[in-house]
């Protein structure tokens, strides 16, 4: 896996040790890209922090059901994806803009506990995450684009075609996911898809239902 200047190829790749940036309804995926806007202090220190060292923190959704803890300190979902900084810069009022560039996903192994003002956990890395494209050949690209114009039809959207013709399988299927307008639970089914072919196949499963809701939506509306 390719990203920005470094390629991570192993799990001797990937450090031990991340720090994690919870964000409820983020959804990283490896290859994908994800801009950031970053305020809070403690999550400046982060980055601060990441800058110095292998340039690497986590993406992880708050848990949004069952036991959530505190809001100043919530419980995490098990599995959360690594990116790296891929661009940095200072907007001159204080924040940083960042650009995350998804390596593999993680399972939380431990977190731990420190005087740092952000979250550090020690991760299990997806090892299969780092073979690019090793999957792709067994996406229903035909059916995952069905659904897709479906769903911009159904929204009065656009989209570039070009560029969708000219992506790989992977990238068009973890792209769709991380743009999709989904809520916590199912950017996190998503995320934790055991393969590509499921992660897409998931992604066709809640847009159709999406579209089935609102066709019967505007039934009633109409009745």
């Amino acid at each position: 896996m390719q990203a920005g200047n470094m390629t991570y190829s192993t799990a001797r790749d990937v450090p031990e040790t991340v720090p994690v940036f919870p964000l409820s309804g983020a959804l990283l995926l490896p290859g994908g890209q994800m801009p950031l806007n970053i305020f809070e202090p403690r999550y400046l220190e982060m980055i601060d922090a990441a800058l110095r060292g292998d340039r690497v923190i986590g993406m992880i959704q708050p848990k949004f059901s069952g036991d959530t803890g505190k809001p100043e300190k919530p419980n995490l979902c098990a599995v959360g994806c690594l990116g790296r900084i891929a661009s940095f810069a200072e907007t001159g009022d204080g924040r940083y803009i960042v650009s995350l560039q998804g390596i593999c996903r993680f399972r939380i192994a431990e977190e731990l506990n420190g005087r740092l003002p952000f979250r550090q956990c020690r991760i299990t890395p997806f090892v299969s995450d780092l073979d690019d494209g090793h999957e792709a050949e067994c996406v229903d690209r035909e059916e995952l684009l069905r659904v897709f114009r479906a769903y911009l039809d159904a929204n009065e959207l656009e989209a570039d075609w070009d560029s969708v013709k000219r992506a790989g399988n992977e990238t068009l299927v973890n792209a769709l996911c991380m743009m999709s307008p989904y809520g916590p639970a199912e950017k996190q089914a998503l995320l934790e898809a055991p393969d590509l072919k499921s992660r897409a196949e998931t992604l066709i499963a809640l847009t159709e239902m999406a579209l089935a809701r609102d066709k019967d939506d505007s039934g009633r509306m109409l009745q």
